[in-house]
């Protein structure tokens, strides 16, 4: 998979802005101003880190040991680093976008959850 790929994908999504806080190297994908995913723009292979349930986290790092890591310069109970070779199928990724995503909606305020849930309307 390549960055605009991941990109348009994650940008699809409700409520999520892109952003280079970090510099030029790192773009950050935010859902109502709390980041869900992250991609190196200059690390060959791609890898993107993102946000996981800490137990799922365990279970993918041991089954895909080679692809997914635990979070580079994240808490690394909660992110995995995915690196993005062409071992692992678009549709996991994109389940793993989607589960990070809802992992970071979820944790929303009650008035941000309103929020993006008012943006369709």
């Amino acid at each position: 998979m390549d960055i605009e790929t991941f990109r348009y994908y994650c940008i699809s999504k409700k409520g999520v802005t892109e952003e280079l806080p970090f510099g030029p190297d790192t773009l950050v994908f935010k859902v109502m101003g709390k980041m869900f995913a992250l991609a190196g723009l200059d690390a060959i292979p791609l890898s993107v880190n993102l946000k996981c349930d800490p137990e799922k986290a365990i279970i993918l790092r041991d089954e895909y040991e080679n692809n997914i890591l635990p979070g580079y310069h994240m808490n690394k109970q909660h992110w995995n680093t995915v690196i993005l070779d062409g071992h692992l199928k678009p549709d996991f990724i994109f389940q793993l976008v989607d589960d990070s995503y809802n992992l970071v909606k979820a944790g929303l305020t009650k008035k941000q959850q309103q929020e993006l849930k008012d943006l369709d309307e």
